[in-house]
């Protein structure tokens, strides 16, 4: 639809916005500027609510502190932040006042223009951020205008609202965003992979996989699935997309056809070439991801498998990849003390990823722990305890990653760091480093968030990283 209409059909509505973050302004901005008439409502009352209230209330947008519950009068329509839970009581009202709930995303969704930039859209428990980010950077590579957006950086509704023109977006969702957006339709997507998580949010392993395959549906070009993660392919068959959209997998095996994976350390493509049955395309190589750990090969594979669903030529994905830098504290390497590497994965905050991380290195000192968010930790030990030399636990909740360790790697040593400190990490790098031999990695790969003791893992993963500095410094 053209803005013109869809300002016309804004126009009037009365419109609540649910929260008073970034995703939450941005909404009610873009709508009140389409002649909405906004109401944010958020639970808070502090200094920086009041602040942002404030600046809001001089641009027309009406902002209820101290009360997420009750639904303002005349309301047509709830926007919510992607955080609120469904069951929360404003959306009880919603429903029994017959509005409808929806998230910034399916906003943006219906606010594109008729000449829109088609979205490529990921989704998966980990790995997102970087896949995106790879995924864009083929694209550039590739001479196409693009954005990384959607769950990181700029909000999604400024993108589409903004002046600047895109070929093709490079959309990140996370299973809130899709719970909350009935209406998108994508390109392609792809689910990297599943396992628990946000569960508290969801209710169950079923809904979260269901929000999680939304991504798939209406896509007119290609499903990308992770064959090594049959859940994904699941959610592919049960997807209602347009006719001739095809399931793409990606797998760190050699790929059969309609597949791309790894042959002799080359990423190779048997999915976008002719006679796909005896055919298959050189894309980049193993060396040219950085960093080339297993998992993030994958997400290098979906990222490219997108990238050739837009009809991106072999060499844009090489040259996108090669220039691609990761995130900071995602298995980043910090240093080599004394022969051993320290590797610092802040960014592992569940088990799935942890794992993932631990399937990158051996042998390995683990620094663990935090706040669980309700994880069990068995399965995780019992599939990297042979790779284990040591492990150092630290946090609110690390007793449940011991109880696993006393069950399934009774022999692996372990040192409790019984303190929240600020000197904390540090007294856990020199644990480490007691535990370490020449060859050794050292990885914090929590497994766990880091509320308890950080104010979120970038702060975890900067903590390390000085700790570890400062270990190299006095051995200088």
């Amino acid at each position: 639809m053209g803005s013109r209409q869809v300002s016309q059909s804004w126009q009037g509505m009365r419109i609540t916005v649910a929260g008073l973050g970034v995703s939450g302004i941005s909404a009610a901005r873009a709508l009140a500027g389409l002649g909405a008439v906004v109401t944010v409502v958020d639970g808070g009352d502090s200094g920086t609510h009041r602040e942002r209230a404030a600046q809001l209330a001089e641009e027309g947008i009406s902002v209820r502190l101290g009360d997420a519950e009750t639904l303002p009068e005349g309301t047509g329509l709830v926007v919510t932040s992607p955080g609120w839970k469904p069951d929360s009581p404003l959306f009880a009202a919603a429903a029994e006042a017959g509005v409808d709930v929806v998230g910034d995303v399916e906003i943006a969704w219906q606010l594109r223009g008729e000449s829109a930039a088609p979205w490529l859209a990921i989704t998966g428990t980990n790995g997102k951020t970087t896949t995106t980010q790879m995924l864009a950077s083929i694209l550039r590579a590739a001479g196409l205008r693009t954005a990384a957006v959607g769950n990181i950086g700029t909000p999604i509704i400024d993108v589409v609202l903004g002046e600047e023109t895109y070929d093709v977006l490079a959309v990140e969702l996370s299973s809130y965003q899709l719970h909350w957006a009935p209406s998108l339709r994508a390109h392609s997507a792809a689910v990297l992979n599943l396992a628990p998580d946000h569960l508290d949010w969801h209710g169950s392993m079923e809904a979260y996989a269901a929000d999680k395959g939304r991504i798939y549906e209406g896509n007119t070009v290609a499903c990308v699935y992770n064959v090594a993660d049959p859940a994904t392919e699941d959610l592919v068959r049960e997807a209602d997309v347009e006719e001739g959209c095809r399931a793409i997998g990606f797998t760190l095996g050699t790929p059969g056809p309609s597949q791309l994976g790894v042959v002799d350390g080359i990423l190779v493509d048997r999915a976008f070439v002719a006679n796909r049955q005896k055919n298959a395309q050189e894309l980049a190589e193993v060396a040219d991801v950085n960093p080339p750990a297993p998992h993030n090969i994958a997400n290098a594979l979906a990222a490219a498998a997108l990238a050739r669903a837009f009809g991106v030529e072999p060499k844009a994905v090489r040259d996108g990849l090669r220039a691609f830098r990761p995130d900071a504290h995602r298995i980043a390497h910090v240093a080599d003390v004394d022969e051993v590497a320290y590797v610092d994965d802040s960014k592992a905050t569940n088990t799935h990823a942890a794992e993932a991380s631990l399937a990158s290195y051996e042998p390995i000192v683990w620094i663990a722990g935090g706040l669980a968010k309700g994880a069990s930790f068995d399965e995780l030990v019992q599939r990297s305890a042979k790779r284990l030399r040591g492990v150092v636990l630290i946090g609110a909740e690390r007793h449940l990653i011991a109880e696993a360790l006393a069950r399934h790697a009774p022999e692996v040593p372990v040192v409790d760091v019984d303190r929240t400190d600020t000197g904390a990490m540090s007294a856990a790098v020199r644990e480490a480093a007691g535990l370490a031999k020449p060859g050794d990695t050292v990885l914090l790969a929590p497994a766990c968030a880091s509320m308890d003791m950080f104010t979120n893992y970038n702060k975890r993963g900067e903590a390390f990283a000085e700790a570890v500095r400062e270990l190299a410094a006095e051995r200088a």
